[in-house]
């Protein structure tokens, strides 16, 4: 198996008509799995639509303290931009390249749930089975189902804020998943399961295990089986839980954090290095490596149910409000996000700022991953949000027709939003 080591990376290339853009060039194996889109043009977004949108990944990187970025957009009626802005590190001058591989974070969340919707197809679990029927010594569990913990709706808790500042001063140790999971039961109160939707890196992680225990099957291999192989991700992986960095055979995009000094203030000059470090710290809720292009192919997936079997219920059908008082277009189910009309995924782990999104009629994708945690998701997902927006307005290429969609907030709100959660100084307009 090919769990925990990097994978052969294929040419990037464009695939043509009905095929998603975004693959990567070569044979493909048989068992790949067609990702239906409209047709890519082949060719850069035009400069008025790649001047703005590198507008917002710089404002961003200086709001985050990033020495570097990796940024992917894809607008199938007028073409694509992805490329690396800054360098490796505060003080080098090495430019960051786009096959580097990062820390996905939370879109981890969505793939776990793609093996619980094949493991259901396949009638290895049922989506109402308890998760006291697969993991055990566990008390108060029994009414919480698999489906449930997909879908944000266990009742569970963090477990993140509690060991937070442990992760960045000691990101090589290497945690137990029930270990991770004890802190997220013991540390916060449960709300009924089923109620209403709850961030819950608990969740996921219990959801690992159980499909784990279901199969006898590691995680590794699970994701390897019903989301990479199928998907043709050719560099996106869960690695081992021994330290290292993203990749051991790839080049890696470096990961900071920047940290308090004693007056208080956070040290945007000298991040800590946080390259090096155990995946076991996000195991099936986030401990996913890839690169922006498969993120971006994942993305497309995801939104346009191409990993779906026939006669399973519709994922998105029934989500719910991410908080009372939010927007009422950004809900959640499925391990995903629903943002207008857009699917997909933000999060942080240690070192890494990573968001991914797509409109499953479309076809638009954008992927950005930052290079500096200290900010938190909330920048990750304005940053994506804001590159959408300016996405969605891209005029047609020769030949094409713009289809008529619109999102729900502008590019000038989320990048005020940005600057509004800015951790670090931002230069003079």
């Amino acid at each position: 198996m090919r769990a925990g080591q990097a994978r052969r990376r294929a040419t990037a290339g464009l695939v043509g008509l009905t095929a998603l853009a975004l693959a990567l060039a070569g044979c493909a194996p048989e068992s790949s799995v067609a990702i239906e889109t409209p047709p890519q043009v082949d060719g850069p977004l035009p400069e008025e639509v790649r001047a703005p949108l590198e507008a917002s990944v710089t404002h961003a990187m200086a709001a985050a303290g990033a020495t570097g970025a990796l940024v992917g957009v894809w607008v199938p009626w007028s073409g694509t931009w992805v490329t690396g802005l800054g360098t490796e590190s505060p003080t080098g001058s090495a430019p960051i390249d786009t096959d580097m591989v990062f820390r996905a974070a939370d879109a981890t969340r969505p793939m776990t749930c793609d093996v619980l919707y094949g493991l259901a197809a396949e009638g290895v679990v049922g989506f109402d089975d308890s998760i006291s029927d697969y993991v055990t010594g566990v008390p108060d569990l029994e009414d919480i189902t698999l489906i449930e913990l997909c879908n944000g709706t266990s009742g569970l808790g963090d477990f993140q804020g509690t060991l937070q500042s442990q992760w960045i001063t000691n990101p090589e140790r290497v945690w137990g998943a029930r270990e991770l999971t004890s802190f997220g039961l013991g540390y916060s109160k449960p709300i009924p399961p089923g109620s209403q939707y709850r961030e819950s890196d608990t969740g996921y992680v219990l959801l690992g295990l159980a499909l784990q225990r279901a199969t006898n099957k590691s995680a590794a291999q699970l994701l390897n089986e019903y989301v990479f192989d199928p998907l043709d991700l050719q560099s996106t992986t869960l690695p081992r839980a021994t330290p290292s960095a993203p990749s051991r055979s790839e080049p890696v995009l470096k990961g900071y954090h920047s940290l308090r000094g004693p007056d208080g203030v956070i040290n945007c000059a000298e991040p800590l290095d946080i390259t090096t470090m155990s995946s076991s710290m996000g195991f099936t809720d986030s401990g996913v490596t890839s690169t922006i292009s498969d993120l971006g192919r994942y993305a497309q997936a995801l939104a346009s149910g191409a990993l779906a079997r026939e006669g399973q219920p519709d994922r998105w059908a029934n989500p719910l409000p991410v908080s009372p008082d939010g927007p009422s277009w950004l809900q959640a189910t499925g391990g995903a996000f629903l943002a207008g009309s857009l699917v997909g995924q933000h999060g942080w782990v240690p070192g890494y700022l990573t968001s991914v999104y797509s409109d499953p009629e479309t076809g638009m994708t954008v992927a950005v991953v930052l290079n500096n945690s200290a900010a938190g998701s909330t920048l990750a997902a304005s940053l994506a949000w804001e590159l959408a927006a300016i996405a969605s307005k891209a005029p047609a290429a020769s030949g094409e027709t713009a289809p008529q969609f619109g999102l729900p907030w502008t590019a000038e709100q989320y990048h005020e939003a940005i600057a509004q959660a800015a951790v670090c100084p931002l230069p003079a307009p």
